[in-house]
């Protein structure tokens, strides 16, 4: 069955994150360190990618995104409505989203070109989504390569230190970020 084509340019919204519906049959999973991962991408680089929702607030593509602004306590995220799709489409659209992507590849020089001018320009190369280990080979460090600096060996009494704070709900100790 044919769905009506989108007509225009599709507007970008801002939905409450409570408003917003997630497929109950979406096969695609995120774990907690994938979730903060994107919370830290948001967080670094702010919202750049919308959740994709249909008429009634389902999101199509977006569930990781929107566990991530759940996380962050973002009141609402930047959506956009797709409600030119069947309900069949809806559903092989979910799908094909986050399958197509996998099928794509990396040019690995190109990558590592990429990699060593972001950290050139001190960035955070874990905000790229790389692990410690997958830099490492990118980057053309050989395990144990890296050397850390002496005063990192040794061990430190932190039966001195004092932090500023106190989690009343945890009871975790933090000094307050500075201004």
């Amino acid at each position: 069955m044919a769905s009506k084509k989108p007509t225009g340019t599709q507007q970008v919204e801002q939905v409450p994150t409570s408003d917003l519906i997630p497929y109950a049959r979406n096969a695609r999973t995120h774990s907690d360190a994938q979730v903060a991962q994107i919370a830290g991408s948001i967080q670094e680089f702010g919202f750049c990618n919308p959740v994709l929702i249909d008429g009634q607030n389902g999101i199509i593509a977006g569930h990781g995104r929107v566990m991530a602004a759940n996380l962050l306590k973002l009141q609402t995220v930047p959506c956009i409505r797709l409600d030119h799709l069947t309900d069949a489409q809806k559903r092989a659209y979910i799908l094909a989203d986050n399958r197509i992507a996998l099928s794509s590849g990396w040019d690995e020089a190109m990558l590592a070109n990429e990699l060593q001018d972001l950290h050139a320009d001190e960035i955070d190369l874990g905000l790229t989504g790389f692990d410690a280990e997958e830099l490492g080979k990118l980057l053309g460090y050989e395990a144990g390569e890296v050397e850390l600096p002496e005063s990192s060996t040794e061990e430190v009494n932190t039966d001195s230190f004092e932090m500023q704070c106190k989690c009343p709900r945890c009871q975790f100790e933090f000094d307050p970020p500075k201004a």
